[in-house]
């Protein structure tokens, strides 16, 4: 029996040619019962590489333990220099993060006046998120009815969104616009001010991940530790940003008043390292 007009290519026909098995993918094993010639035909099915898990991706990012003591020991001599000031409270950055609190919880956001929104943009009350002329232009552009509107959907989804389950994903799709849910101009700094207001415990101000004084500059400079480059690494932005978040804490330690105060110290030490 004839299979796919295949000839065998010792005696030039397809006469004797049969299937002898299907394998993986389009891959079949022929035989000629003329000559009992045997060979394969089409392509085997392509082996699925096992991706990493979140956790053993994580693994791979730099650790406190993976700091040079030397290091370690000047940061530690900086800190303390530091922390023997008082610093100079600033009055009205607690009742300010606090407002934005109840602007950005679940019940105050379909509320809240659109040109709370416009404020928060261009605020430095607290953190400072840098030149914003890309999101007031925008604003400008689609009115402010639907900035706000668009707002409230960015951080309704950074903040409750339960697709992905990782706040880490959410951060990544909000910056890069995988999904259409966004508002042109607010994207890392502001998304990362969002999460310093609403968990102020939990996240430095320090809103870029990489810059003049980002967090992977302040890690290398003060600590000696190189933290992925984004632009050569497959790492999601947003995995950088919390991870390096969470590495400058660990590496941190106690005795700061707020993470505002730490943040503080982190850029004042930077220079001096």
């Amino acid at each position: 029996m004839a299979i796919d007009l295949v000839e065998c290519s010792h005696c030039q026909t397809d006469e004797h040619v049969r299937l002898v098995e299907l394998l993986t993918g389009t891959q079949k094993k022929l035989m000629c019962e003329n000559c009992g010639q045997a060979w394969l035909r089409g392509a085997p099915a392509r082996q699925k590489v096992q991706l990493p898990t979140l956790e053993e991706i994580k693994k791979r990012f730099p650790k406190p333990g993976d700091v040079d003591p030397q290091k370690l020991a000047r940061a530690n001599v900086l800190k303390v220099e530091f922390l023997r000031r008082e610093p100079e409270p600033v009055p009205n950055v607690a009742p300010y993060w606090t407002r934005y609190q109840q602007v950005f919880s679940a019940e105050g956001l379909p509320k809240a006046d659109p040109q709370d929104f416009k404020d928060f943009g261009n605020s430095n009350v607290g953190a400072n998120p840098g030149n914003m002329s890309v999101f007031n232009e925008a604003w400008n552009e689609i009115g402010p009815d639907a900035g706000a509107a668009r707002v409230r959907e960015v951080v309704e989804y950074l903040l409750r969104g339960a697709s992905p389950v990782d706040l880490e994903d959410r951060l990544t799709i909000l910056i890069q616009d995988t999904k259409s849910i966004g508002m042109k101009g607010f994207k890392e700094s502001l998304l990362t001010k969002v999460l310093c207001i609403v968990y102020p415990d939990r996240y430095l101000t320090i809103l870029k991940y990489t810059g003049e004084a980002g967090k992977r500059e302040i890690a290398r400079s003060l600590w000696g530790l190189e933290l992925p480059d984004p632009e050569r690494v497959d790492w999601t932005i947003g995995r950088l940003i919390l991870w390096s978040n969470d590495l400058l804490l660990a590496l941190l330690g106690d005795g700061f008043r707020h993470q505002q105060h730490a943040s503080e110290f982190l850029w004042w030490a930077k220079d001096k390292a």
